[in-house]
């Protein structure tokens, strides 16, 4: 194909350095981490041409439900009007949720292009409610594709993906709302001064970070979002959560050094267009391949753990009867200083450690299930509050006045398993935190330090202990007889799976950094390894704390410290009625 089958939508005029291709004319490699190093390293990126048409055999390897429409059915649905002005009247259907289509240097009538390809698609799948990164995701491969009818096949083969485990463009509100949930926990986890700056400034997280994937794919400058596209293309999803949050630490750098840190919160909507204004001019302070180098250097956790996640996140909403799209309820209502009271804390310190608990229980309401001051110093009726409540955060504060506690993932009933004997569960959920002196909280050793992994899963019996899960038999071509090398996806996680973190998904090169809370008759103890996170005496009344190898913490208030108040809360489902 020439250059020009797939230039005819761009408005060359403004495409700047990219109007003149250079580099490479080629793809010639069979290897697949060799390939995804091209991608992230933009080998395609100079020559429209070449990407277009690895673009189209990557999209043409993408494994898809039987009937799926292609270019053909496109031409057939338009019939004579594909020879006429596509009209830019042509309304966007309502699961698009309001999003315009990025002009991404195409021509007047190319936009009008996608709103008609966007409406053919809406006719021939009828089954998706909610997909807001349509209009950006077309706009996109139209500039890479021949005509309406070859980008309207590239979209189809994105919809109709059927991978099991693999997930391309969200097509329903509740897997957007769970992916915005799970790019808060994200988030939390990986960028946590970022996160603490949205925390301050921001009356609604989870408001804010409603919006991630549109940072991307319809604020991101065209050059930055194609280099995007081009790893996405090859390595999937996970690629939008790390762009996303490197986006986060680019903005938080930005405000950090405009102006002092702290301030007091404002409107979410004012520091959502406060992040799409950043995000809008980014190509004036970061360059594609910093933006990207930048994304690959987060230390995430595998896809299988982030899908986990996601399930999760999922479930929850499904629980809470979230599954369309309704007005987002302020995750400060759950924690109403008219009706929350607490004997350690204050309202504006609980609304901090809420910040950093995962994003399922944000909309949950503290609920106080035992306090020492109303159910006295009683280990058995400290267990007799708490079981049957999952997950739970328990407070202390010392008799010098210091407080500090951790927040819990697993049910205290669990510690039976063990019979008398002493024996550690929970997941890598839990954290140690401290708030007076000073506020501080200590994850899972492994969040900040992913080399202690050794894998995923141990290897099964011949096979390669080296070999990455996520490039395990994905080298060669692929069954459609592509030249470039494909990746394939891990299975679809099943329900029999634990929750996110769980340490029986790791290969630990030590069971010290995975000894997350224990109890039995005369102790409870929370992080273990040695030494002890906290330690409680069975009266509740005298503890000790050190650093553990589960949460690499230094003490959290003096070492032998006497207990003034023990409070356990739980989180009880704000929106059940």
């Amino acid at each position: 194909m020439t250059e020009n089958d797939y230039g005819s939508f761009v408005d060359w005029n403004q495409m700047g350095d990219l109007a003149t291709p250079s580099g490479p004319s080629n793809v010639d490699c069979k290897d697949l981490k060799v390939f995804k190093q091209m991608a992230r390293s933009g080998h395609w990126a100079k020559n429209h041409n070449l990407r277009a048409q690895v673009y189209q055999q990557l999209i043409k390897a993408i494994p898809c439900r039987t009937v799926t429409p292609d270019a053909e059915v496109y031409r057939d649905l338009m019939g004579d009007a594909l020879s006429k002005k596509p009209s830019s009247t042509i309304p966007l259907p309502e699961f698009v949720d309001g999003n315009l289509v990025p002009h991404y240097s195409l021509k007047t009538e190319a936009v009008a292009s996608v709103h008609r390809i966007i409406s053919c698609l809406a006719g021939q799948f009828p089954d998706i409610s909610h997909c807001p990164a349509l209009p950006a995701m077309t706009a996109l491969l139209l500039h890479f594709s021949a005509d309406e009818a070859q980008c309207f096949e590239h979209i189809s083969r994105l919809l109709a993906c059927n991978e099991p485990g693999r997930r391309l463009m969200d097509q329903t509100f509740l897997a957007y709302e769970s992916s915005c949930m799970t790019f808060g926990d994200l988030a939390n986890k990986y960028c946590p001064a970022a996160h603490k700056l949205i925390v301050v400034t921001a009356q609604d997280v989870l408001e804010v970070y409603s919006d991630w994937q549109r940072w991307i794919l319809g604020d991101l400058p065209f050059a930055h979002v194609a280099r995007v596209l081009d790893v996405f293309l090859v390595e999937g999803y996970k690629v939008l959560y790390r762009v996303a949050l490197a986006l986060l630490k680019f903005y938080r750098k930005q405000k950090a050094g405009a102006q002092p840190a702290g301030g007091q919160a404002q409107d979410s909507a004012g520091v959502r267009d406060d992040i799409q204004t950043f995000v809008k001019g980014i190509g004036s302070v970061v360059t594609p391949d910093k933006l990207l180098e930048k994304a690959f250097s987060i230390r995430l956790f595998s896809r299988k753990e982030i899908t986990l996640l996601q399930l999760t996140n999922e479930k929850s909403l499904q629980q809470k009867g979230i599954t369309v799209k309704q007005k987002r309820r302020n995750v400060q209502l759950a924690l109403n200083p008219d009706t929350f009271s607490s004997e350690i804390v204050s309202t504006k310190e609980m609304h901090d450690i809420w910040s950093w608990i995962p994003e399922r229980f944000a909309l949950c309401q503290p609920q106080l299930l035992f306090t020492t001051s109303n159910h006295g110093c009683s280990l058995n009726r400290f267990y007799s509050h708490c079981e049957g409540y999952e997950p739970t955060l328990m407070l202390i504060r010392t008799t010098d006045h210091d407080v500090c506690g951790a927040f819990l993932s697993t049910d205290w009933e669990e510690r039976k398993r063990g019979g008398n004997k002493l024996s550690f569960f929970g997941t890598g959920e839990c954290f140690v935190f401290r708030l007076k002196p000073e506020m501080e909280r200590y994850e899972w050793v492994v969040i900040r330090h992913p080399e202690l992994v050794s894998s995923i899963k141990p290897p099964a019996p011949g096979e390669d202990p080296e070999q990455p899960q996520d490039e395990a038999s994905s080298q060669g071509h692929n069954s459609e007889g592509n030249s470039l090398p494909v990746e394939r996806q891990a299975a679809d996680p099943s329900e029999r799976l634990s929750p996110f973190l769980s340490a029986r998904h790791f290969n630990l090169n030590s069971r010290n950094t995975s000894m997350f809370m224990a109890g039995n008759f005369d102790s409870i103890i929370v992080g273990g390894g040695d030494g002890n996170a906290l330690y409680i005496d069975s009266e509740l009344n005298h503890g000790r704390t050190g650093r553990c190898s589960t949460f690499d913490n230094p003490p959290l208030c003096a070492e032998s410290f006497q207990v003034a108040l023990l409070e356990v809360w739980g989180f009880q489902d704000s929106m059940a009625s």
